[in-house]
C-alpha cells in the first residue's frame, strides 16, 4: 500500500508568468490555510520550516531562507505561488526546491523522477496558508 504523502505522478497544470507572478490559481478550489499549515510542516511534502522560520509550532526551524513572518505583506499572492512552484524562475541560484515542476532538476532521486512535490492544489493550500502571515 502506498503511503498517502508519497510523490504522485506530475499531473502538471499549466500557467503562466507575468511580470514574476503567477497570477491565477493553479486549481478551481480555494486553497485551504489548515491543509497548508499540515504541509508546511510535513516532513515528506513541503517541509518549509526546515530552512524558513516562521510564526508556528515546530520541533525545528531553520534560518537558510528568509523568514516568512509577514511575507503576505511583503509578496503578493501571486508572487509568493511562483516562489511555491518554481522560486528558481525568480532566482536561479535560490536553494529552495521546485516544488512542482520537472524541469531543470538534476540529481533527482529515482522515486521522484516525473512526480513533484506538491500537487497543483496543495500549492494553493500552502499559499492560502502563507497568506494568513501578515
Amino acid at each position: 500500500m502506498a503511503r498517502a504523502d508519497a510523490a504522485q505522478p506530475a499531473q502538471l497544470v499549466p500557467y503562466r508568468v507575468v511580470d514574476g507572478a503567477i497570477p491565477e490559481p493553479l486549481t478551481e478550489t480555494p486553497g485551504d490555510p489548515e491543509r497548508g499549515l499540515a504541509l508546511v510542516l510535513n516532513r515528506s511534502k513541503g517541509n518549509c520550516v526546515t530552512c524558513h522560520k516562521m510564526p508556528v509550532k515546530a520541533d525545528f526551524q531553520g534560518d537558510l531562507g528568509p523568514p516568512l513572518e509577514g511575507v503576505a505583506s511583503r509578496w503578493s499572492p501571486g508572487e509568493l505561488r511562483l516562489r511555491i512552484v518554481d522560486s528558481k524562475q525568480i532566482n536561479p541560484d535560490s536553494n529552495m526546491p521546485s516544488y512542482s515542476g520537472l524541469e531543470g532538476l538534476n540529481a533527482v532521486r529515482r522515486d521522484w523522477v516525473g512526480k513533484t512535490m506538491l500537487t497543483a492544489q496543495e500549492v494553493e493550500d500552502v499559499l492560502a496558508f502563507l497568506l494568513t502571515l501578515k
